[in-house]
């Protein structure tokens, strides 16, 4: 699987615009073009994915999933965090906020491990969606309780914590972020409309999805490539901690997907969740939070190493893992 990954023109894309970004081409996508790509996908994968639902309707699996989901982006924050304190030698403030990034999620790795899944003949749930929505909050919560308590235990970083009260802005920036309210609201359209209300708008948001994502990967390989040149706070023990958590994470994922009865392409997905980083959502949510925290490590650590390995290995290997757990825990 993973040949075939990376003969995809979806993986082409991205390693394209990774290797242009290297090179130091001035290949570049226009920010409004890449906006509107985002916009896209985010809404194309939310209606496909509650048209999925109402065709198969409630499941005791969709709630199985749901709370698995919910537990593993409260808990998955925690391994980080020590491991990077330990390993990686980071203070508490950058702890948290590297942390919070590996236990939410990221929406292009779940977009492209969908399509590169179902090309694989395993269609994944529709309601893994609504999972994904769940999942980015909990690892943000997580994240700034273990940056605030554990600052307060370290005389260097007494003080460096802002305790103002911005709890309920920060509660704001994360029930209205875009990417959170497109994605739910067009998985509620989708579960509203149906097979038949789909099937007019079907064209636009099924047939031209994948040329769509090769454009959106391609930018999303300029942007990674070049954000890992840039730079020079990413130490050897903070790399192999980008690529070890991913593979770490995946894999209880896809372990605790298999063991609650999900189907391998499912369970696989919520082992994609599991490893994604998100560079969108929690980003936004730590400069509101945590200013102090460093954006050079946790934007070049998610989106500079863990993406690209999600995206070439992370998805064959969380399927291999699937694959292999489904007869014996099935």
């Amino acid at each position: 699987m993973i040949i075939e990954t990376l003969t995809s023109p979806v993986i082409l894309f991205f390693i394209l615009g990774f290797f242009a970004a290297c090179i130091r081409s001035d290949l570049s996508i226009p920010e409004p073009f890449a906006k509107a790509m985002s916009i896209y996908l985010m809404a194309a994968i939310g209606l496909k994915g509650g048209v999925e639902v109402a065709s198969t309707g409630f499941s005791t699996e969709l709630a199985s999933a749901a709370i698995a989901g919910i537990t593993l982006g409260f808990t998955l924050p925690i391994l980080a965090f020590f491991m990077l304190r330990s390993i990686g030698k980071l203070g508490a403030i950058d702890s948290g906020a590297v942390a919070a990034h590996y236990g939410s999620v990221s929406v292009v790795t779940f977009v492209t491990a969908i399509e590169l899944l179902s090309n694989q003949g395993m269609q994944p749930d529709g309601f893994m969606v609504g999972v994904m929505a769940l999942m980015e909050t909990p690892a943000i919560i997580t994240g700034l309780l273990l940056a605030r308590a554990y600052a307060k235990k370290t005389e260097a970083e007494k003080g460096t914590v802002d305790q103002s009260g911005n709890g309920s802005n920060l509660l704001h920036e994360v029930l209205t972020n875009g990417s959170v309210i497109l994605l739910l609201g067009a998985f509620a359209i989708g579960m509203v409309a149906g097979e038949a209300g789909f099937e007019p708008i079907k064209p636009l948001f099924a047939i031209g999805f994948n040329g769509v994502l090769c454009l959106f990967l391609l930018d999303m390989g300029l942007i990674a490539a070049r954000r890992l040149l840039q730079t020079k706070k990413i130490t050897i023990p903070l790399a192999s901690l980008a690529v070890l958590l991913p593979i770490i994470n995946g894999s209880i994922g896809t372990l605790v997907g298999t063991m609650i009865g999900l189907d391998p392409g499912s369970a696989a997905i919520l082992g994609v969740l599991s490893a994604s980083a998100s560079y969108i959502a929690v980003p936004a949510a730590m400069r509101l939070a945590l200013p102090q925290a460093d954006p050079g490590i946790y934007l070049s650590m998610s989106l500079g190493i863990t993406f690209p390995f999600n995206i070439i290995f992370g998805i064959p290997l969380f399927a291999a893992q699937a694959n292999f757990l489904a007869p014996i825990l099935g």
